[in-house]
């Protein structure tokens, strides 16, 4: 059976701690940790497990840490070719306030892998496509990596016929959107920085947006945190406005909007149905702590509570 693969080339091990109350310059002291397998990629791949999708995650580690995002893989059943490089896998620190709800992020670099390395990953990138059905690539660029790397990736999906899913940001994000992925993820600031302005409403949200469909992408999903998410594709345009919750950590939370974009398209269902599955993904794991992800139950439970409004498309 064909899987949906996901792309992490700069992982993470996501160590999440929670504090009372946090005071910047003073001595905090942590109530709980939780260690996760973190990075963009491996987010989606978690979310989509838990949707019961044949998924596999491919990418790099590196050192001790590599070897903790392994076996927390394993652990979840999720299979994977990750290319060790040499160095360290990255840890993120996600730091927890539990009065005020707010989660303070320190993401380290990460490694950086050899030219040989990139090309070794390239050529099995390559090989995988006969068995993807759609692949999903996010997340930063390790150091020293080329910032055209998604764009030489997409490529090679693009000619094989695979269906591809960016979610990056800055010049990552822009060189890949030159190779047109068949969908893209930015959220309200990482579209902002692509065109280089600011939006205040959602017409002009959607107009952006119709610009990139114009050069070939078919969908366009622009997340806003709690404010909800505008889903475009070259017909349609429609809101998604979330159920209120306690947010617990935000972490994830586009990354479960993903993998609800990538099932939807796999399930074949329309566009209004998207918008909801893709709120209701996000929403659920952001009521989450650390970077737990929503489950199939918990999302199926939570859509009739997105409220959904079409929006006008200018032709």
């Amino acid at each position: 059976m064909n899987t949906i693969q996901t792309v992490t080339l700069n992982p993470a091990v996501d160590k999440t701690v929670t504090v009372e109350n946090f005071s910047f310059g003073e001595l905090n002291r942590i109530k709980t940790i939780r260690t996760d397998a973190g990075g963009k990629g491996i987010n989606v791949a978690k979310v989509l497990q838990r949707f019961s999708v044949p998924v596999k995650a491919l990418g790099f580690q590196a050192g001790h840490e590599g070897k903790v995002i392994l076996e927390k893989l394993r652990e979840q059943g999720i299979s994977s070719y990750l290319i060790e490089a040499e160095g360290e896998t990255r840890t993120n620190l996600k730091v927890v306030d539990e009065r005020t709800k707010q989660t303070t992020e320190l993401n380290e670099a990460g490694f950086s892998p050899s030219e040989a390395l990139l090309e070794e990953f390239v050529e099995r990138f390559e090989s995988s496509l006969s068995e993807a059905s759609l692949v999903v690539l996010g997340g930063s660029l390790p150091p020293g990596t080329p910032v055209d790397y998604y764009r030489r990736l997409i490529e090679l999906a693009n000619r094989k016929g695979v269906r591809t899913i960016l979610d990056a940001d800055g010049e990552a994000l822009a060189r890949g959107i030159e190779a047109v992925p068949f969908a893209l993820k930015p959220n309200i600031h990482e579209l902002e920085a692509l065109f280089g302005t600011t939006f205040t409403t959602d017409e002009q949200i959607v107009s952006a947006a119709q610009q990139l469909i114009r050069k070939g992408i078919s969908y366009v999903m622009v997340s806003m945190g709690g404010e909800g998410s505008i889903l475009v594709s070259e017909r349609e345009a429609i809101r998604a406005k979330p159920f209120p919750i306690t947010p617990l950590s935000t972490v994830g939370a586009g990354d479960s909007m993903v993998a609800a974009m990538a099932y939807s398209f796999v399930q074949g269902k329309s566009l209004e149905d998207m918008a909801r599955w893709t709120s209701a993904a996000g929403t659920v794991t952001a009521s989450k702590s650390g970077t737990e992800v929503c489950t199939l139950d918990e999302v199926q439970d939570k859509l009739k509570l997105v409220d959904i409004f079409r929006l006008i498309i200018e032709v």
